[in-house]
């Protein structure tokens, strides 16, 4: 079965060395595929969906953007390198289910809904401002809540994002400062897709 790893760019050599010790001497074809002699073969894309052509691989600057999106909390970041130059982190209180029943739950589902469409307003005012205005980008990488992301992107000022948005889809808990530096480097990460050989 067929597995992704993350690896950091510069960690690349060092990890072809390791699958070399686990699978035999290899061979490197086009679009960077390494093929074993087991069988075993391991395709690498590079950050934003950049492809790898050698390794050692440094990749390209290249224009790029950041959106994190939770209830209640959001990330923004921009910049051309694996330093962001661009952020912003902010939050919005958006209150919880509540087990009340009858016109008390439909009155608290309606302020939660209304409390997370503030937030998301917040999140699209600020990509908005960092990713289109101030940072232009050409990709952007997303991560958080998938619902949450697309409400954010249907603010009509954010529609030319929607066609720069590429893999990884990112897997991150409410966004905070902390979040949102480990996401940058996972995003600035290469991808390597490992396929066993059959036994």
């Amino acid at each position: 079965m067929p597995g992704i790893v993350v690896v950091p760019c510069e960690r690349l050599p060092r990890w072809l060395e390791n699958f070399e010790t686990r699978h035999g001497p290899y061979e490197l074809g086009g679009s960077l595929v390494a093929t074993a002699s087991d069988g075993a073969t391991a395709t690498f894309t590079g950050p934003f969906g950049q492809p790898v052509p050698a390794v050692p691989f440094d990749p390209p600057e290249v224009p790029w953007g950041l959106l994190l999106v939770r209830r209640g909390g959001f990330a923004v970041a921009a910049g051309t390198s694996s330093t962001p130059t661009h952020t912003k982190v902010g939050r919005r209180h958006v209150q919880g289910k509540t087990k009340a029943g009858g016109w008390s739950q439909q009155r608290y589902a309606r302020r939660r809904d209304n409390q997370a469409r503030e937030a998301f307003e917040a999140a699209a005012d600020h990509a908005h401002r960092l990713l289109v205005v101030e940072r232009p980008v050409d990709v952007l990488v997303c991560g958080g809540d998938r619902a949450a992301v697309d409400a954010v992107l249907a603010d009509r000022r954010l529609q030319g994002l929607v066609d720069k948005v590429t893999p990884p889809w990112l897997a991150v808990p409410d966004p905070t400062s902390g979040v949102l530096k480990a996401a940058v480097a996972d995003a600035w990460s290469c991808r390597v897709e490992v396929v066993e050989p059959h036994p």
